[in-house]
C-alpha cells in the first residue's frame, strides 16, 4: 500500500473515533475531554496525510497544517468557504493542544461535529484523487 493510502486509511480509522462521540447531547466532562482528544489526532492524521498527498501526487511540500489547507485550497481539493473553516478547527485544535480552560472545551465540543464533516470530506476530496 502507498504512502498516502496508508495514510488516509490511518486518518479514516481516527476519524471513526471522532464521528463516535461527537453530537452526544448531554456528554460527561470525560466523554467531552475524549471527543476533544479524538479531534486533535483525527486532525493531526488527516493534515498528515493531505501532506503525503500534496508531496507525492501535486509535487508541493508544506510543513504546517495551515500550509497543508491553504495548498489544498490551490489544488482544489475544497472551496475558499471550506479553507476559512478549516483553518478555525485548526485553530481549535491548537487552543486544544497547548492549554486547557473548561469554557473553551464546551465551546470546543460544539463545533466538534462541524470539524468532523470537514476532515471527512478533505479525506473523501484526496480519496477520490489516488484511487
Amino acid at each position: 500500500m502507498g504512502r498516502v493510502k496508508e495514510r488516509l486509511r490511518e486518518a479514516r480509522k481516527a476519524l471513526e473515533t471522532l464521528e463516535r462521540v461527537v453530537g452526544l447531547s448531554s456528554p460527561s466532562e470525560v466523554e467531552r475531554d475524549a471527543a476533544i482528544q479524538r479531534f486533535e489526532y483525527t486532525f493531526e492524521l488527516t493534515w498528515k496525510a493531505t501532506q503525503a498527498y500534496l508531496f507525492e501526487h501535486e509535487f508541493i511540500e508544506v510543513a504546517s497544517p495551515r500550509k497543508a489547507i491553504r495548498a489544498s485550497l490551490e489544488s482544489g481539493l475544497f472551496d475558499e468557504a471550506a479553507a476559512q473553516k478549516l483553518m478555525a478547527a485548526a485553530q481549535d485544535r491548537n487552543l486544544t493542544v497547548h492549554t486547557y480552560n473548561e469554557a473553551l472545551a464546551i465551546q470546543v465540543y460544539e463545533r466538534l461535529a462541524g470539524h468532523a464533516s470537514l476532515l471527512r470530506a478533505w479525506l473523501d476530496a484526496i480519496q477520490e484523487r489516488v484511487t
